[in-house]
């Protein structure tokens, strides 16, 4: 009698090192990147902001936040090759600034990508929205430029362009099916992309176009399809990623949905379903459109009774575009109680909202301040599914499985920030210090910095999560700590 039980134990234990990284059963996985959205945007994450976000707080209340989650860059291109590959955009040749639609792909040939791992690992691939990582074009004259213009993001001519050749871009990276545009909102082409062609003849240019609010956004001159429509972008691919739901939750192997959304980001272009509905103006009203893309999804899950078994992923590319004018217009703090925004080294450029929902496995309304970076999606997605990571593969990915299943804190214990005109900075604990003396990016510039002003900022979050004071010369042992891990990470 004994022996039999010992006999099934052993059993038992073996069995269990064998699936000891495995759920279940592997989820779908839908993962939802906001554009320019603030951590301070969503009602259950900040009780005084002037947005209404139900589809947002719901997800909170059925899933775990995330407190002290960061984009790897504050800026967009950056971070999504950072949340695709594992690695920091900085060791590419994107050293500061964003693509443009018309450039070469960021992901370099054959890097493994978050898609092409889950491919190898029997899962199905979509990416749908917004790309912006670069694309394959066809040139109709080889010996010309591809591009030319006022300058780079204000093309006023792209008649080098063979828009009816096929383009290459997500399906390099992995993707199955793919439907897309080339870059941000505001950036030309201006053109869908299903499976590799552009979906509708491109025969107009968008001239410069001004929306009225506040200081003002637009969209940038450039060509544009016949079927695009600035202000039904955000529903179409809404739309289109209802469909993918529709056609592939009943396959036998489970979904990745990619879904890069182009909202909020300028231009601010809500439907007339939420014009004026909130009360911080047109981008209040865009976020209001993002919250309604979840319950739209939402709903796509329930109608295919596949909501217990799929992972919902939301979080941002970075933080908000919104200044202190923004602030003082509408009282709207859309990064919270951080400093700066989109594009700064300090906390609301790179400090995201992040949220997840797994039933079953994530604790419903809990809450976590592990320290996350956009990178770290990587490793943690594939330690869901059970895999391995390789030597070579997303190098700057740490999983944080287990704090997502409120077991233990991840090993991650710093990160890097980068800004939008190349700044760097290193949080390690409470600290934080910056490797230069201005934002980083557009809040505060050189030529705004005062002439006694320190070489560099030295942070302690958990006593100035507001970045006011500078303790630079108070803490030189941490300086020098930091500025080594700092520098020997760069070096990797």
């Amino acid at each position: 009698m004994i022996k039999n039980v010992c006999l099934i134990l052993l059993a038992a234990i073996l069995l269990g090192c064998q699936f000891k990284n495995k759920p279940i059963e592997r989820p779908n996985i839908i993962f939802i990147l906001a554009d320019d959205m603030g951590y301070g945007d969503i009602k259950a994450l900040n009780n005084e902001a002037k947005v209404e976000t139900p589809n947002l707080d719901k997800l909170i209340d059925g899933g775990m936040s995330f407190s002290d989650a960061h984009s790897n860059s504050a800026l967009c291109t950056p971070t999504r090759y950072g949340i695709l590959t594992g690695r920091y955009a900085f060791r590419t040749r994107l050293k500061k600034g964003v693509l443009i639609g018309f450039d070469k792909p960021l992901i370099e040939d054959k890097r493994p990508t978050l898609a092409s791992m889950l491919r190898q690992n029997d899962y199905q691939t979509a990416c749908i929205g917004k790309w912006h990582l670069g694309l394959e074009w066809t040139k109709k004259d080889s010996t010309e430029s591809l591009v030319t213009g006022i300058d780079r993001f204000d093309l006023s001519n792209t008649s080098n362009v063979d828009y009816t050749a096929p383009v290459k871009g997500p399906e390099l990276c992995g993707f199955e099916y793919s439907y897309y545009m080339p870059a941000s909102l505001d950036m030309a082409p201006y053109v869908y992309i299903e499976n590799g062609k552009v979906t509708a003849e491109v025969n107009g240019h968008a001239p410069n176009w001004r929306y009225k609010d506040n200081w003002g956004v637009y969209y940038r001159h450039g060509d544009i399809a016949d079927d695009f429509i600035h202000e039904e972008v955000l529903q179409n691919f809404t739309d289109k990623a209802v469909d993918y739901i529709n056609r592939y939750s009943n396959k036998e192997k489970p979904f990745f949905l990619y879904l890069p959304l182009t909202a909020p980001h300028t231009p601010w272009l809500p439907s007339d379903k939420f014009k004026g509905k909130s009360g911080a103006g047109s981008y209040g009203d865009f976020v209001m459109m993002v919250d309604d893309v979840l319950g739209q999804l939402e709903q796509a899950l329930r109608s295919n009774h596949i909501s217990e078994n799929t992972m919902v992923i939301f979080t941002s590319d970075n933080g908000a575009h919104w200044n202190q004018s923004d602030i003082e217009l509408y009282n709207h703090h859309a990064n919270a109680d951080r400093r700066g925004m989109k594009s700064d080294a300090w906390d609301g450029g790179h400090r995201v909202p992040l949220i997840i929902k797994w039933p079953g496995m994530v604790k419903e309304g809990s809450s976590s301040k592990q320290l996350v970076c956009s990178t770290d999606f990587y490793a943690t997605i594939t330690d869901v599914i059970g895999s391995e990571l390789l030597a070579d593969e997303a190098e700057d990915s740490f999983s944080f499985l287990p704090a997502l299943l409120g077991r233990a804190q991840a090993k991650r214990h710093s990160l890097i920030h980068h800004s939008g005109y190349g700044a760097f900075a290193i949080r390690k604990g409470p600290w934080k210090f910056i490797d230069t003396n201005t934002s980083g990016g557009w809040s505060l510039e050189e030529k705004d910095v005062p002439d006694n002003s320190p070489g560099a900022q030295l942070y302690n979050l958990e006593t100035d999560c507001g970045e006011t004071r500078n303790v630079l010369d108070d803490y030189p042992d941490v300086l020098n700590d930091l500025r080594k891990e700092l520098t020997g990470i760069l070096e990797k």
